[in-house]
């Protein structure tokens, strides 16, 4: 049997509608936004609707306003919304709202292996990552740069 890539614009209606009533929703990776963690075509995440207030680390799938659906990190919480990033981005998205917050991230499967959110590994990896938030662009250039030279692309 064949997979069929299905847009999430395309689904939305029924994947809000399901999570809505209290179920869960899985979707398949697209992207690079999530690496090294989430992999586009293979990994997958199990999605519920957030029980209140989202905390620090937390992975929702949220709608930015003029359409596109994301699912980042919550790096910061404010006073009125969200700071949000990918895992392998460095630029901070906010404010992102409530009213934007489409679910929220419980399980995830990863390399065939899946595992809840509160899973302590993965705790862990998340305090990791957002506490490296300040030093990724500085770690992505040395690594380009040092690339380039073992290559002899100077």
């Amino acid at each position: 049997m064949e997979n069929k890539r299905i847009k999430l614009s395309d689904i939305s209606p029924v994947m809000l509608e399901v999570l809505e009533a209290g179920g869960e929703v899985t979707l398949t990776i697209t992207g690079t936004s999530m690496l090294p963690l989430l992999v586009a075509g293979r990994d997958t995440v199990t999605l519920k609707k957030p029980d209140g207030k989202l905390k620090k680390c937390d992975l929702p799938l949220y709608r930015r306003r003029e359409g596109a659906f994301v699912l980042h990190r919550v790096v910061r919480t404010t006073a009125d919304g969200y700071v949000m990033c990918g895992d392998n981005q460095f630029l901070l998205e906010a404010p992102i709202y409530d009213d934007q917050i489409l679910g929220v991230v419980t399980r995830i499967k990863r390399k065939g292996i899946s595992f809840e959110v509160t899973n302590r590994k993965y705790a862990l990896y998340c305090r990791i990552w957002t506490a490296l938030l300040g030093v990724r662009y500085p770690l992505r250039r040395l690594r380009f740069y040092a690339s380039r030279r073992i290559h002899g692309n100077r």
